[in-house]
């Protein structure tokens, strides 16, 4: 199916897509914030600017977007036009990811990511769950983990 707007309309729609401080993030940074944890947002100083950074907990936590990271989800759909362009762009955000796990375990954070499809969609489980699990993990010595939508 061809794009419906034309490259120039479609380049300025995608320019303002947020990487920071998106509906999902403030969400769950909310819900955190209500029970009482505290937290740095994107701190510079830490590998990859996560979204949450606990140190006193030494924990960190990513909320991902489902279509930008290449999660193995419903959400995430190659579109069909510039399809190479996508492919090679979610590949090296995927590549990126990967580098910045890495360097936080080898640092000795604990990483959490929360992908998007938990939160929305048909699969979700619901933001009361993702925040109980991220309460009961935080706290705990648990390695780094991931809380992904119900499928």
């Amino acid at each position: 199916m061809p794009d419906i707007v034309d490259p120039e309309t479609r380049s300025r729609m995608m320019s303002g897509i947020k990487g920071k401080n998106t509906k999902p993030e403030l969400m769950v940074r909310k819900a955190l914030h209500a029970r009482g944890f505290r937290y740095r947002l994107h701190d510079p100083k830490v590998a990859g600017k996560p979204d949450m950074v606990f140190p006193k907990l030494k924990a960190v936590i990513f909320v991902n977007g489902c279509f930008w990271h290449g999660h193995d989800c419903y959400l995430h759909k190659l579109p069909a036009t510039r399809t190479q362009f996508w492919k090679a762009k979610i590949v090296g955000n995927r590549q990126r990811d990967d580098t910045v796990r890495k360097t936080l375990r080898d640092s000795g954070w604990r990483v959490l990511t929360i992908w998007e499809c938990a939160l929305r969609g048909r699969e979700k489980i619901g933001l009361d769950a993702v925040v109980d699990r991220v309460v009961g993990w935080l706290p705990s010595d648990a390695d780094s983990t991931e809380i992904r939508g119900s499928a």
